[in-house]
């Protein structure tokens, strides 16, 4: 931890060096650089070590953001997805659909993981059949 003194002046030396590199980065590689950023940050959802293997989930749930998306990948909507987990709400929903654009990859692996998961088929099934997609 940096003494608070110096703080403000490792994060401003910091901020020159990427912004001195920002024209060069392509389109992707500053969208990735801002996932990374906000990794942290991003509000509605929490990582937390050995909660759901510490893969993303909605805040103060064990609800994992790679089972909504993969869901929602299959033609849930919105509403069906809040039928089926009635402690979600719409805020809940936007704020997996912002974790999702910034952090693709990651939970585009998580769901091909997953997939092969004999759970996943009986889940959705179980979760999503009866209210149809």
């Amino acid at each position: 931890m940096l003494p608070p003194h110096l703080y403000d002046f490792y994060l401003f030396s910091l901020l020159e060096r990427v912004q001195a590199l920002l024209p060069q980065m392509t389109y992707h590689e500053k969208l990735s650089l801002l996932g990374q950023i906000t990794k942290d940050v991003q509000p509605g959802i929490e990582q937390t070590p050995g909660v759901c293997g510490g893969v993303a989930c909605v805040a103060g749930t064990r609800i994992p953001v790679w089972a909504l998306v993969g869901y929602k990948q299959l033609g849930a909507s919105d509403a069906v997805l809040l039928q089926a987990y009635p402690t979600l709400d719409a805020e809940n929903l936007s704020h997996v659909w912002a974790y999702y654009r910034f952090h693709r990859d990651e939970i585009d692996q998580q769901i091909t993981e997953n997939e092969t998961d004999e759970e996943w088929p009986a889940s959705i099934q179980t979760r999503i059949s009866p209210f149809r997609l």
